[in-house]
């Protein structure tokens, strides 16, 4: 196969719908669009939401809480993911993303207690919970907050 040989999959394309040209189209005179109302006119239809004057959904349903836009947002990991560092290994979030077991950090990373550890681990993260951080220092290594 060339450059020159290369094509759409079969029905991806498609000519556009052609309106208001002539009655013998099927889609002349009124352009598919019947006759008078707000939908015929330029311009015209309803925005999203509206519901012909009736008080709409997103109005009659009762709002809850608020949304702190402040919130620092921590990546996840547990205890058993760090098995696959070698012993004496300093872990950091670096680390951590460049061997894939995080593809982003955000606002950094917070370190979970499932599973079980054996390997004498340096961890220099954000955060851990307190079974996180006692599996860490049971197995002889260090649980840095940074």
């Amino acid at each position: 196969m060339r450059l020159d040989e290369l094509q759409p999959a079969e029905g991806s394309k498609f000519a556009p719908k052609r309106v208001g040209r002539g009655i013998g189209s099927g889609t002349g005179k009124t352009s598919g669009k019947g006759h008078k109302g707000q939908n015929a006119r330029s311009g015209g239809g309803v925005r999203p939401g509206f519901e012909g004057g009736q008080m709409p959904l997103y109005r009659r349903l009762p709002k809850r809480g608020f949304t702190n836009i402040f919130a620092k947002q921590y990546v996840t990991i547990n205890v058993s993911e760090l098995e696959r560092f070698e012993n004496g290994t300093e872990v950091t979030a670096d680390l951590l993303k460049e061997t894939g077991v995080i593809s982003k950090t955000l606002d950094g990373v917070k370190i979970l207690g499932r599973g079980e550890l054996t390997k004498k681990l340096t961890v220099k993260v954000a955060k851990y919970s307190a079974s996180a951080a006692e599996k860490i220092e049971k197995a002889g290594g260090k649980a840095e907050v940074i």
